[in-house]
């Protein structure tokens, strides 16, 4: 098992290489100045410096050197733990991450929680009952909560709550151990948005897993030794249709935490994916490269340990080194 997970590890190298060296190129081909977020000015103030004084603060990014020793010097920080400064905010972007990375992590969990919660069994009573009423009324809405945009819903959220209830969820990045209820109050609103989202997609993957899985043989066979139709269910069908479930739920998680950036923006929540469109817009070349990274790295360890629960749920799975 140890070694499978370093082989892993030691594989996932060269993917996250090749995304760092992806992101660094197009973030330095991209139009526009990063001055403008440096510095804090609008465009037309630009064609006001001199180049004496362009060169100066270039160099005081260090964005004069060859790319080469730019990804260089990046790279060498990000393995010592030092992701450099925001050129927005002129703050280390380490913290700035961290923070806002564990109220995208809440957020993308309590999603996936609330996706399992009404996802799971609207999945399930659709493929006990196949064609039935039932199966068209949850089939129905699955669809509807598909279609349905996620900044739509977060903003008719937001309005509601505004008018008729006159309640405006806290905008400022709360820790859970300094005041969870106010964090709860910032992470329930988009957790709930992409988890209702995300229950449609699990409502059908369940009812796709369930159906098929019940037709197999092994569900026949026991059956026909006499168990009761709940506990063929819950001990064979039900085991064997969430491997398609926990592959699904584990991308979810992954882009959760990656930020659903209209539904950040439309809660004014100080996410990751919040960030990231405020870096790209701005043109805040480090702190877009080391949000690419760590989305990267997310999405790594997740399909890792999605592998690994593949092994423990299903005996058939062995995992090799």
């Amino acid at each position: 098992m140890y070694k499978y997970i370093a082989t892993r590890l030691i594989i996932s190298i060269p993917t996250l290489f090749v995304v760092s060296v992806i992101v660094f190129v197009i973030m330095r081909i991209l139009p526009g100045d990063p001055l403008i977020s440096f510095l804090g000015i609008e465009l037309e103030q630009i064609s006001q410096i001199t180049d004496e004084q362009r060169q100066a603060l270039l160099a005081q990014l260090g964005m004069d050197r060859p790319w080469v020793v730019q990804y260089g010097t990046w790279m060498g920080g990000v393995l010592r733990g030092d992701m450099g400064d925001s050129f927005l905010r002129g703050d280390a972007i380490s913290p700035i991450i961290a923070k806002r990375g564990l109220l995208s992590a809440e957020i993308a969990v309590v999603a996936v929680l609330i996706a399992w919660v009404i996802g799971l069994p609207v999945g399930i009573l659709s493929a006990v009952k196949p064609n039935s009423l039932l199966d068209g009324i949850t089939s129905t809405v699955t669809v509807f909560f598909l279609a349905v945009p996620g900044f739509w819903m977060a903003i008719l959220i937001v309005v509601a709550g505004i008018v008729w209830f006159g309640y405006k969820a806290p905008i400022t990045n709360i820790p859970p151990w300094e005041d969870p209820w106010r964090n709860f109050q910032m992470v329930i609103g988009p957790a709930f948005v992409i988890g209702v989202g995300a229950a449609a997609f699990i409502a059908r993957i369940t009812r796709s897993a369930m159906f098929e899985v019940m037709r197999e043989d092994y569900v026949r066979t026991a059956r026909a030794k006499g168990l009761s139709g709940r506990l063929v269910l819950v001990r064979h069908a039900f085991p064997n249709a969430l491997l398609s479930v926990i592959t699904v739920s584990g991308l979810l998680l992954a882009f959760a935490i990656g930020g659903s950036i209209t539904v950040e923006i439309a809660f004014v929540v100080p996410g990751l994916g919040k960030t990231l469109s405020q870096s790209i817009v701005s043109r805040d070349l480090l702190m877009v490269q080391n949000l690419t990274l760590v989305y990267a790295g997310v999405f790594i360890v997740i399909n890792l340990l999605i592998d690994l629960t593949y092994g423990r749920i299903d005996p058939r799975i062995r995992l090799t080194d």
